[in-house]
Parts: C-alpha cells; structure tokens; sequence
C-alpha cells in the first residue's frame, strides 16, 4: 500500500521494459524511485503467462542476440538467450527449405561478418531453391547484399534514403521472387508488418540484428527480462495494482492509493495509454498480433528452428516447437507449440490456424489441444516512413516519457528508450550518468 503524500525523486507509471530499465539506472545514480503499474504484474506487453505448468507468451516477440542493449542495460546480467537452431526453416509449395543460422558468432558477438552469406548460402545449395531465391544470379545478388548490410554501420544505415521497405527491397536491385521467397517471410516475423510497410531504415537495422546475430528467445518466457529488472531493483520499488489517473511534472494521482509527489515523472506506458493520461502525445497506428499456444501428443518438428511461411497460404506468419526451443516452457515430456497470427482476429481463426499448421509441420493437427490464444490490437508501434527513430523523451524539466513508441518498436528500442530517459533525468538533476558497462550473456545450452 502507498501512504499518502508518498514522496520520490522520480516516479515511473508503467513496469515494462522502458521503465524497469530507467528506473534500474536512477537508483544506481543514488536517486528514489517509485515504479507504480496498473496491472496485477509487471511486464506489460512481455508478460508471460503460467498455465498447467506451461509458459505462454503474451505476443511473442523475438529478439535477436545482437541487440546491445541487452548487454549494456544493468540486471540483465543473468539472462539466459534459446536460440532458434540451426536458424529459420522456410516454407513454399508443400517443401521446408533450411535457412541456417546467420551469424557464426552465437550471442551477438560481431567477429565474423562473413556468417551473414550463411542464409543465401543455405538456401541456395537446397533442392529447388530458385522457388525462394531465384536464379544463380539473384542468389549472388542476395549474398552480396546480407553481407554489405551486416558490415555496414548503424549510422551509415541510418543515413540512407528512407522508403517503405518492400519498395527499397526492390530498388536495390533484389528480384520480387527473392523478396517474396525469403526476405518479406523473415522480415513479417522480425517486425510484425507483413506488408513491409515499415520504414527501409527500421527494417535495415532490424536484419542487421538479424545477420549479426540470430534470432532468439528468452528462457523462461518473455517476462524473463522484466523479472530480472525488477528483482535488481530495491525492495518496494515497483508497486503492481496501482492505476495512475492523472500526472505532473510534480506529482502522480492513482486511483486507488491518492497522490504520489515527486521531484519529477517518467512516464513509461504504450503509447495508447501514454497519450490518454498526456493529452497530445501522438498516437502511432499498430500492428495486431494474436499468439496461438498449442499442446501436441509429440513434436511436429524435433529441433528448435523458427517455421517462416512463403507463400502466404494461412493465418500463421510464423510457428515454432517452442518445447525445443526452450524446454523450461513446457512440464517435462509436453510439447509446446506457439505460432504468431498478424493482422485483426476472423471468424473461425483458431480453425484456420490449425488447418494452416497441419500444411507447415506435414502432419495432422486433429489432436492438438489449444492452451491460450493472447490477441493484442495494439502489440507493436508501426513504423511508416517518414519514422524518427529518436523522438523526443524529455517533453519538459520534470516531465519525461519513453517506450517503444518513442524509439524503434522492438525489445532493442524499448530499452534503449529507458535509458535515454534516464540520462535526460540524471542531466536535469545536475548527476553525470555513468558509463555504460557490458555484461556478458552466458549462452544458454
């Protein structure tokens, strides 16, 4: 319970990853924080939910192992990262081609830039491969261009023409068969937009992350991350249950628990919410997502891989055998299956996805159980060029806000949101920010 006239240097509204992580870098800077969340947990849209022993992600996000933020931001020390191996399997025309897994240096070590022809490679040596990546010499053209993007510099990426990607795919001289076959399917799953609406520059840093890399997941679930955050924190930090109805630069009203004062606000919400109790922060369109959660008798696929579908021919953009993946999400000796639907919920879905999954894994879904279907309609802030990557956190002296909203829609852009936030409070308040410090991720076996 919050005392009235509870005072803080720095109250936070909203527990996710944004807040947990400004409000891990202020108290490390000696400063008191009060981190207060509406809902029962923390995690916001990285929650996880806790079902008969198994651990359901609310939307599923992937991470790639190359975000530095995930090095960079402190209590993530003791993340453990699952890759997806060996890398994505692509589905077209009834036939799974291998990816690989691009990226010799697992974890996000950059040596190496070499492993990002690892994908082209792959494909192109599989049977059939020109169904996906063309002819020799649009798979040349597609080697050659992973293997520019993934040595060139963030900045240097930043500075090029910004276009919505599916065009700058095609600009640069990359075949509609290598889009369509490989490149839309991979991008879909990295950033939730499978009409590659999204801007060429999100888009080029995302598979960037991607080619450097590999993609991955937290182990344990999504809520790993705000777990970690918050058990670093100081005892009483994060207060759950507490709905914020008004805020100032100098104090936070709740609904239940009166006024909180402080010396300033850190706003750290989705963006709905943000702009609901901040009147004229702008509201981004999003990209709907709905995760599907399946048990099966056995496992449809028997390795941890990322299932990308080409052709388009259902609901699901992506699936994976998450029990593979990740055994601690499933009690010992269940399968865990979750696949990511884009796009607003139809009628009939949770039939066409199964139809849709029975044609990807080559084998009956008829005794699949369904344990969870989480549909978010706001799950990710989409990123239409014109897209500034650093919208402003600091509105005012006092008054700040961060999120994925203010950043890239991404786990990367979330934390790297919160720590932009807190150097802009640590600068107000006249404290010098430390320097950043990168722990090591151990590699999960």
């Amino acid at each position: 319970m919050i005392a009235p006239a509870h005072h803080a240097d720095v109250v936070i509204v909203g527990a996710g990853l944004a807040g947990l992580s400004a409000a891990h870098r202020l108290t490390s800077a000696g400063l008191t924080i009060c981190v207060l969340e509406a809902a029962p947990e923390v995690g916001g849209r990285m929650s996880t939910e806790r079902l008969d022993g198994f651990r359901l992600d609310r939307i599923g996000r992937l991470l790639s192992s190359s975000y530095p933020e995930l090095r960079r931001t402190p209590g993530l020390d003791g993340l453990e990262l699952r890759p997806f191996s060996p890398g994505v399997l692509v589905h077209s025309e009834g036939r799974r081609y291998r990816a690989g897994e691009p990226g010799s240096a697992r974890w996000g070590s950059p040596q190496g830039v070499g492993g990002a022809l690892t994908a082209a490679r792959a494909l192109a040596s599989a049977p059939r491969a020109s169904t996906l990546l063309g002819n020799a010499l649009d798979q040349a053209r597609l080697g050659a261009a992973l293997t520019r993007l993934a040595a060139t510099p963030a900045p240097r990426l930043l500075a090029r023409p910004e276009l919505p990607t599916g065009t700058a795919l095609l600009r640069r001289g990359l075949p509609s068969r290598t889009v369509r076959g490989f490149l839309r399917p991979l991008l879909a799953a990295l950033l939730c937009d499978p009409e590659l609406t999204t801007s060429s520059r999100c888009a080029d840093l995302a598979l960037r992350a991607y080619l450097r890399g590999g993609l991955c997941a937290p182990a344990g679930g999504a809520s790993a991350l705000t777990d970690l955050l918050t058990a670093s924190l100081p005892p009483g930090t994060v207060r759950t249950g507490v709905r914020a109805v008004s805020v100032s630069t100098t104090s936070v009203v709740t609904a239940e628990h009166g006024e909180v004062r402080c010396r300033s606000m850190l706003l750290a919400t989705g963006a709905r919410s943000a702009a609901e109790l901040l009147p004229g922060l702008r509201v981004p369109s999003f990209h709907p997502v709905t995760a599907f959660h399946h048990t099966a008798p056995v496992a449809p696929l028997a390795e941890p891989a990322l299932l990308l579908d080409a052709d388009r021919g259902g609901p699901v953009a992506h699936t994976a055998v998450m029990s593979e993946v990740d055994p601690s999400r499933a009690p010992r000796g269940r399968v865990l299956i979750s696949s990511t639907v884009l796009g607003p919920p139809g009628r009939g879905l949770d039939r066409r996805v199964l139809r849709h999954l029975a044609a990807l894994y080559g084998t009956s879904t008829s005794g699949w159980d369904l344990l969870a279907v989480h549909h978010d309609p706001d799950a990710v802030p989409a990123m239409p060029p014109p897209h500034d990557l650093r919208r402003p956190v600091r509105l005012l002296c006092g008054l700040y806000v961060c999120g994925d909203h203010r950043d890239t829609s991404t786990v990367q852009g979330a934390l790297f949101s919160g720590r932009r936030a807190a150097r802009a409070i640590l600068t107000d308040f006249g404290i010098r920010p430390q320097a950043d410090k990168k722990v090591p991720l151990p590699a999960a076996a």
